[in-house]
């Protein structure tokens, strides 16, 4: 098989190309200490033979990968830890309290991820998704401390991409793991070493109130760098926090503008493509329009969806 492509960082954490939709759209993060490993969201089944392979490049033993941690659920980031669960006997499954029942039994999650993409697409994309044994589940709620061979990593409960979303702070790097709640960053859009990073609003949990929250939290613990699932590690981050915030609202502000348009979801893809454009045009990107719509496309249909999401619960809410 061909390896997937690997960018090897400082204090021992390397980026794994998960092999989704394209080449640089998800990132599954290995941590090595002393010999012992971690792996921080596992991409889907597809993704596994290409994790293992690394793991045996790098002569890391299988018994040697401690824990799998999932930022949270959504299947880019969790549809492949039955599997590697599987193939890891002695790892533990590192998990949101809100998100745990859903990896021990998983019929309602891929019953709902069915009923968004349909049963085909979903097999193509996913694959089977076992139960994974309970015994091997760890819950971890805010604020837990997990020792990986000596070096402390602290999960922190960090909903607003979702409820069952947690970042790691990683001690000995002074770096976060933060799955989707600092937003997506592709490579192909930095400009001069700067980076390009927007926020993430797929279904169905967004939040802005809390998506702000967590980001602020972030912030608190003054990190060098983010280690984004897409696409992995971020700098500049004081730009990237007033950015993120800057750009939850201006979501918001569409989505409410939208209430009064026929075509809904039509109306806020094209808002947030033309707002995006803008910014990117600003930060200096000479990518072609249709370059940047074609990298975009899938992230704006599903921002674009759970913005959808988000103002029908906040009307159910009002009139409840």
């Amino acid at each position: 098989m061909n390896l997937p492509n690997t960018i090897d960082f400082s204090h021992g954490i390397s980026a794994i190309d998960a092999q989704y939709h394209r080449p640089g759209r998800a990132a599954i993060h290995l941590i090595v200490e002393k010999g012992v490993a971690a792996i921080v969201d596992t991409g889907t089944k597809f993704s596994i033979p290409g994790v293992i392979a690394i793991l045996e490049r790098k002569q890391i033993p299988l018994e040697k990968v401690a824990y799998i941690f999932l930022t949270h659920i959504h299947l880019d980031h969790a549809g492949g830890a039955s599997e590697l669960m599987r193939l890891l006997p002695d790892a533990q499954l590192v998990v949101h309290p809100r998100g745990a029942k859903y990896m021990i039994n998983p019929t309602k999650l891929i019953a709902g991820v069915k009923a968004v993409y349909g049963e085909a697409e979903f097999n193509r994309l996913y694959g089977e998704i076992y139960p994974i044994d309970a015994s091997r589940v760890i819950e971890a709620p805010d604020e837990t401390s997990v020792e990986l061979n000596g070096r402390q990593l602290l999960l922190l409960d960090t909903p607003g991409h979702a409820r069952h979303h947690y970042c790691i702070f990683d001690e000995q790097s002074q770096s976060f793991f933060t799955g989707d709640t600092f937003g997506v960053s592709y490579r192909e859009l930095d400009v001069n070493g700067l980076e390009f990073v927007f926020p993430t609003t797929t279904p169905v949990q967004f939040d802005p109130e809390a998506a702000h929250a967590s980001v602020d939290r972030i912030m608190s613990f003054q990190p060098q760098f983010a280690y984004l699932a897409h696409y992995s590690r971020i700098g500049n981050l004081l730009h990237h926090a007033q950015q993120m915030h800057a750009l939850i609202d201006a979501f918001v502000d569409i989505a409410n503008c939208s209430i009064t348009q026929n075509e809904r979801h039509h109306f806020i893809a094209q808002a947030m493509q033309a707002l995006l454009g803008e910014r990117l045009q600003t930060h200096g990107c000479k990518l072609l329009p249709e370059a940047i719509s074609d990298l975009l496309k899938v992230d704006i249909k599903l921002n674009s969806l759970g913005l959808e999401t988000w103002l029908d619960r906040a009307e159910n809410s009002s009139k409840s």
